[in-house]
Parts: C-alpha cells; sequence; structure tokens
C-alpha cells in the first residue's frame, strides 16, 4: 500500500491510542477468523490428477514430477520466472526465494517437499543459484510442457497474438514468464493430483518480508508494488529494481 497520499498519523495520548488500537484489534480478529475459514475452503477443493509425465533436469540427472516429492507425499513448486537466455532471474521471484531457506527444514519435516521451477537451462539455473548464495532445489523444466499447463510460460504465438491464460484469465501477456506456485499430493499407489494454483498478488502469502511492513511504522510503502524497492540480494544500492529481467 502506498504511504506518499496518506494524512500524517494523529499524535495522541496513550488512553486514546489504546481505545483506537482495541477497535482496530476486533477487526484484526475478525480477518483472522476469515483466513481460517479460507483456508478451510482451500483445503476442500476438489483435485485434479495428472496424467502426463514431465521430466526436468535437476543437478543429480533427469527427475519426472513424482521423483521431485523426494519421498514425502505434498509438493510445493514455486514458479519462477526465468526464461532462457535470460541473464538473470526475476527480481520479485528472487526476494519469494530468498524466504525459502528457513522454512525449508519445517516443511521437510512436516511431509512437504518444495522446488524452485523454471524454464531457464540447468546451468542457467546453477549459474544464477551459485550467485545468490541458494541452497534450495533449483530445477529446469526446458524442454517441457510443464511450464505452459500450468499458465507461467507463453507461447511466441501468445505473445503475438497477445492474448494467453494467467491467473484464472485471459490476459495480453507483457512477458513470455510469469510467476505462481502450484501444490501437488501424491497417494500411497503413487499417483499425483493437482491440488491448488495461485498467481499474481496470491503469492504475498508467502512473503515474510511483507508480514514485517505491514505491521511497521511506514507500511509497505511502495506505489507501484515490490518492484519500487526490492533488488536482487546481492544488489542493493547499485541498480534499480524491475522485472523483465533479460
Amino acid at each position: 500500500m502506498s504511504t506518499t497520499t496518506m494524512a500524517p498519523p494523529k499524535v495522541v495520548s496513550r488512553e486514546e491510542w489504546l481505545s483506537a488500537r482495541k477497535e482496530l484489534l476486533v477487526k484484526e480478529k475478525e480477518h483472522i477468523r476469515q483466513r481460517d475459514a479460507l483456508n478451510a475452503e482451500r483445503l476442500n477443493l476438489p483435485w485434479v490428477k495428472v496424467e502426463k509425465t514431465y521430466v526436468f533436469d535437476a543437478p543429480d540427472g533427469k527427475k519426472t514430477l513424482r521423483d521431485l516429492f523426494a519421498g514425502r507425499s505434498q509438493l510445493i513448486i514455486q514458479h519462477f520466472m526465468f526464461g532462457p537466455g535470460w541473464k538473470e532471474g526475476c527480481v520479485g521471484c528472487s526476494f519469494s526465494a530468498d524466504h525459502l531457506p528457513g522454512a525449508l527444514i519445517h516443511l521437510e519435516h512436516h511431509d512437504v517437499t518444495l522446488v524452485v521451477v523454471a524454464r531457464a537451462t540447468l546451468p542457467e539455473l546453477e549459474a544464477f543459484k551459485k550467485r545468490m548464495g541458494w541452497t534450495f532445489p533449483f530445477i529446469s523444466s526446458n524442454g517441457s510442457d510443464f511450464n505452459y499447463d500450468y499458465h507461467v510460460s507463453f507461447t511466441p504465438e501468445e505473445m503475438e497474438q497477445g492474448k494467453a491464460y494467467y491467473n484464472y484469465g485471459w490476459q495480453k501477456p507483457d512477458r513470455e514468464e510469469l510467476s505462481g506456485y502450484s501444490s501437488f499430493y501424491k497417494d500411497a499407489a503413487g499417483d499425483i493430483f493437482h491440488t491448488y494454483s495461485t498467481y499474481a498478488r496470491g503469492l504475498e502469502y508467502v512473503l515474510g518480508t511483507y508480514v514485517f511492513l505491514d505491521i511497521a511504522p511506514l507500511g509497505r510503502n511502495e506505489d507501484h508494488g515490490l518492484t519500487d524497492w526490492v533488488r536482487h540480494h546481492d544488489r542493493y544500492d547499485t541498480v534499480k529494481s524491475y522485472c523483465g529481467c533479460h
């Protein structure tokens, strides 16, 4: 949320502040209850069986979607904006990926595997991963239909026509790669089911930095989104952030 047009805050007594804070607390608690109800609805979404075999390039060889579960029953994939030939990965996706290392050990001990997938080639991913100091699985879907089937990559024909399906609607894409998260379940028989995908502002749920900013005095303090201020973490104060990435 932009703070550039916000009125200066009132300075009041501690008693007045406490009264206003309690009024807001009522709304915050209602928001939490609504979030819990929404989460329950999310868990009750129907599933779709994944019939197609997808093959990915990983540092230790070719992997199928089933392999990516790494012995667990749940898999979350970050669809990372990094196309073949790009000089570096998307700033926003990198920002999101920076939040993963601390969560991985907890997810993995709760039957959830999380991997990051991009359409760039494996050597391109490995070079960028080394630059950023990341240790999470960074997997290439290059040569696979995976990104296209989950609507985060767009064909040259779609780009030329200016019409592609993203975030559950037809849009005019301004780049051939966009971001998202998708979740999958593998049952005891080895069958895989697509359970959930989210895109656009739905990705904010995993951004812990935003959670902190939302309780900071000036909030997010941005006019056009995270590209106002987020940089690759090794390039702060050196380069303007953008999400064209190539």
